[in-house]
């Protein structure tokens, strides 16, 4: 497997893994319609590997457009990070989410079989065990979800299961993530939210460098050893790595398969803040307030599958994702607008 299509590649987990991809010695092609990337990302990801990516600014919704890339290319595999990931946003607006999330996905697949390939590996998520009833997590735990954003990826974990039964050429992993955070260690890439934040780290990140006033810590009130939610953070290059082995795990053509990629460590928000802190040397002011509906009080993942099947485990701690956090938007305190 050479040359990969990597959809939604500007992102932020997508740029991570394209620059883990290039120095695998991979080819790369991007899509992405930049609805919440920036090409300067992939600028910088030329810039960190020393390679070129062939870029497109397309929608994946778009079949005329899609069908284009790959009559251009001969891709021998396809990562799938192209959806919209706000849980307040899906509740708000679920059809867009629906739209985008779920037929993007269908479109796609009906052009990576119009081209005879059928290798995937998606990005899914932990939304899809719902509310837990135990942890760790593990991939046989029973699925649901509980807003718009969740349903979309467990869908389509669905749907690549029906492909999958309906014919045997399809092999797709399904990377169940739990909560990244991090950034690149040079400091040029990382988490560059459009909006107000929806993920813990950048949320702190932009409070240090004054961007945002404080940090909302919802919930203090859970049965954890500080009274705040407990949540699985795992860095974002251990996550972009875990694609490359999901990549070599489809040459053995498993089927359609999920795997759990976190660290199976779980850090309460207050533990992030303090070390936050302590990394970068600036103090977070937070507030506790309620909690949300529909938020567990402990969620960590058992990602023992992955390292036996794919050979993965993460190597990454809070210490290196909280500091490389704080290089990135210390070095851009706008993200990548400060270009």
């Amino acid at each position: 497997m050479n040359k990969i299509l990597v959809t939604g590649g500007a992102g932020y987990i997508g740029s991570h893994t394209c620059i883990e991809l290039l120095e695998a010695g991979y080819e790369v092609v991007v899509v992405d319609n930049l609805s919440n990337s920036n090409t300067e990302a992939l600028t910088r990801v030329k810039s960190i590997t020393g390679k070129d990516i062939a870029f497109y600014q397309v929608d994946i919704r778009d079949r005329d457009k899609m069908n284009a890339v790959f009559s251009e290319h001969a891709f021998s595999a396809v990562i799938h990070f192209a959806g919209l990931k706000a849980v307040g946003e899906s509740v708000a607006q679920p059809l867009k989410y629906y739209d985008n999330n779920i037929y993007g996905t269908q479109v796609l697949l009906e052009i990576m079989q119009q081209h005879d390939l059928y290798h995937l590996v998606f990005s899914s998520s932990a939304t899809v065990y719902g509310e837990p009833a135990s942890v760790p997590i593990t991939e046989s735990f029973p699925l649901s979800a509980v807003n718009p954003y969740g349903r979309s990826k467990l869908f389509i974990e669905d749907m690549l299961r029906d492909v999958g039964a309906s014919d045997p050429r399809w092999n797709a992993i399904l990377l169940r993530y739990f909560n990244p955070a991090g950034a690149h260690c040079s400091g040029l890439i990382g988490e560059d939210p459009k909006d107000i934040p929806n993920n813990l780290m950048p949320y702190i990140t932009q409070v240090a460098v004054k961007k945002l006033a404080s940090l909302s810590v919802f919930g203090s009130d859970y049965a954890t050893h500080d009274g705040t939610g407990v949540r699985d953070y795992i860095h974002v290059v251990d996550l972009a790595k875990g694609h490359l082995c999901a990549l070599e795990k489809l040459q053995s053509k498993p089927g359609v398969v999920p795997y759990n990629l976190g660290t199976g460590i779980g850090y309460s928000v207050l533990d992030m803040v303090k070390a936050f802190e302590k990394a970068s040397g600036c103090e977070i002011p937070y507030s506790l307030v309620d909690r949300r509906p529909g938020d567990a009080a402990i969620c960590y993942a058992d990602a023992s599958l992955a390292k036996a099947e794919l050979n993965w485990q993460a190597e990454l701690g809070i210490e290196d994702m909280t500091r490389d956090s704080w290089r990135w938007q210390s070095g851009n305190p706008n993200g990548y607008e400060d270009t």
